[in-house]
């Protein structure tokens, strides 16, 4: 396989990963069985920037997470499933019930979908843990000083204000002290408006190195134009090559910083059934991978796998077409994984996927 040099710093060295987000106990009925039906539900845990840690790991690379859970069973728990996937959990906080009055982790139900049936998310993280804490006890400094390569979601900040300053806050930390910045806009309709993750987002975007998005980009606001509007917010759900190049470079004009962005496209044969391919931008170049069609045991977290592989890629120097097909070929391989998280210990797994004359066509 060939090489490709990516954007990191200390090359000749392994990177040590750092991310920051929620890990919440996940609630699913058995059998794809609805919600309003169900008698029992299958516990196990999961979150945007955990799942990236727990795929990465397994994949060998040195991993930390920190996070905010409260000091129960319930939030040793899901640091023990951490810890057990070999990610580093010691910068995790366990509050007391002075610091987080609640006192709790935050739970969502996953319904899964069959066939025509779409999976459905219900949460329940209002005043979880993470969002009560004060983070101004915590030396950002000095935390992520120790790292190479910082990743950060949209989902956090739109937890509430203090989560969205620890975000912001972070990133800027790890920008000026030379790490890789990571950002996956992640948007939630449930947890905050579109307006308000664009602006937020949009805060964010000069502190970015990797940018990942699975949604159309017009999360973002040209702050110095306004006749302008959002980039591209008239692009197509399943955009071309020459659309998407588009958005790309209007992106990198604008945000000279950033130096790879991607984004993975999802065709939806039924519920059960989808296809996936990325696009990539790299270097001054518009990479387009292959076309995965699989079959669904498990949708959660397809997107965080995606993310995961680019950066694991990135980080192995992969070539630029390999990068983007290994990202998706780690997000179709977590589909068929129960939980939220790739957990693949073998990267030869994905690369064998990946080299597969694999471009189907529908």
């Amino acid at each position: 396989m060939e090489h490709y040099n990516p954007i990191l710093r200390n090359n000749d060295s392994p990177q040590r990963f750092f991310t920051i987000g929620e890990i919440m106990l996940r609630l699913t009925p058995p059998d794809y069985e609805s919600i309003r039906v169900a008698t029992n539900f299958e516990a196990s845990y999961g979150g945007s920037e955990a799942n990236v840690a727990l795929a990465l790991a397994n994949l060998g690379i040195d991993s930390t997470f920190f996070s905010v859970v409260p000091d129960n069973s319930i939030g040793k728990s899901a640091i023990r499933m951490l810890r057990s996937n070999d990610v580093h959990c010691t910068p995790v906080i366990l509050s007391t019930p002075e610091e987080t009055p609640t006192h709790r982790l935050g739970t969502y139900y996953l319904e899964t979908g069959y066939g025509i049936r779409a999976s459905k998310v219900i949460y329940d993280r209002k005043h979880s843990a993470i969002t009560e804490y004060d983070f101004s006890k915590v030396d950002l400094e000095k935390l992520i000083g120790e790292f190479d390569w910082l990743h950060v979601s949209g989902i956090t900040p739109a937890l509430g204000p203090a989560c969205a300053k620890l975000t912001l806050d972070a990133m800027r930390i790890a920008k000026e002290k030379g790490l890789t910045v990571s950002f996956d806009g992640n948007f939630r309709s449930a947890l905050w408006t579109w307006e308000e993750a664009r602006d937020f987002c949009t805060q964010c975007l000069p502190y970015v190195d990797v940018l990942f998005g699975t949604e159309p980009y017009h999360l973002w606001k040209d702050e110095n134009d306004h006749s302008k509007g959002d980039i591209k917010d008239d692009i197509p759900f399943h955009p071309s090559y020459e659309q998407q190049d588009e958005v790309f470079e209007a992106f990198v004009r604008r945000y000279p910083n950033i130096s790879c962005i991607a984004r993975h496209v999802r065709y939806a044969i039924s519920g059960s059934e989808n296809s996936l391919k990325a696009f990539m931008w790299y270097k001054g170049h518009t990479f387009e991978s292959k076309l995965f069609t699989f079959n669904i045991l498990d949708r959660v977290g397809g997107g965080d796998a995606f993310a995961s592989g680019l950066i694991y890629a990135m980080m192995q120097n992969y070539k630029p077409m390999d990068m983007v097909n290994f990202a998706v070929a780690s997000s179709a391989i977590k589909h068929t994984i129960h939980g939220d998280a790739n957990i693949t210990d073998d990267a030869r797994t994905i690369r064998d996927l990946m080299n597969m004359d694999y471009d189907i066509q529908r």
